[in-house]
């Protein structure tokens, strides 16, 4: 960890998916082609980021869940990739945006530019490893200062497969995602023991929160025109029409 950080290193950690100079413009086409498709390939597009400490296994999870893969090896994410998946959530077509957040300290800084336009967290930590959920409350100080204020928030105790190794109980995770008003489940990314109802847990949440809100708008817009297709919606903003396609990212 203490060695320099070669000029790959460099280029890797500030990449996403290979976006740089003219692959930047392009990766900037296709997302806006994407927006203009959004009613034939998806209704919804949520953003969902990944945090917390380094090693607690978010980037398996996010291969668990996207292309139900688990690699023993897997090493430190630099930087940030994203992956996606689409799924059905009450009879909706969404398509999850999930962003793996690397958890190093000499990361943070540019990592935390990533939350903007997340509409649902999830916050892992290791059962195995007590420090890993005493650092949730620095990690919910963070994610509340840089992302919406009305995120959805799914706490997440990983490998419950090590249950014998166990240093956090879940009754001390429950205890703490109650004071904090989130959403808690433990998983396993090694046995995919609840990584797919944590998705679609904390997606269904932020549909429903979207729904609520844009019919909200409607009734108080009666009559008159509401946006078309293609509308950009955040959880915080209630001005979409529930009834049209839309994208939910900044």
């Amino acid at each position: 960890m203490g060695s320099p950080i070669s000029s790959r290193s460099i280029f890797l950690f500030l990449q996403v998916r290979e976006i740089g100079g003219e692959e930047r413009e392009r990766e900037r086409e296709r997302e806006s082609v994407m927006a203009h498709r959004v009613d034939h390939e998806y209704d919804y597009l949520f953003k969902i980021v990944l945090i917390g400490d380094s090693g607690v296994g978010k980037s398996n999870i996010l291969s668990r869940f996207t292309r139900n893969e688990f690699c023993l090896e897997s090493k430190s994410t630099i930087g940030v990739e994203f992956a996606t998946r689409t799924l059905q959530v009450e009879g909706k077509t969404v398509k999850a945006q999930i962003w793996d957040t690397a958890g190093q300290e000499r990361y943070r800084a540019i990592t935390s530019a990533y939350y903007r336009g997340a509409v649902g967290a999830l916050l892992v930590y290791d059962i195995t490893k007590r420090q890993t959920f005493d650092n949730v409350q620095r990690w919910l100080r963070e994610l509340r200062d840089h992302a919406d204020s009305n995120i959805v928030i799914m706490m997440v105790g990983n490998k419950s497969d090590l249950n014998h190794l166990r240093a956090v109980s879940e009754q001390d995770g429950q205890a703490l995602a109650e004071r904090e008003g989130l959403s808690f489940l433990e998983t396993s990314a090694l046995e995919a023991t609840n990584i797919e109802k944590a998705f679609q847990t904390i997606l269904t949440e932020i549909y429903q929160i979207i729904s609520k809100k844009a019919l909200a708008a409607q009734e108080a817009t009666a009559g008159t025109t509401l946006p078309g297709q293609g509308t950009t919606i955040n959880v915080s903003d209630a001005s979409g029409n529930a009834n049209k396609r839309a994208c939910c990212s900044t």
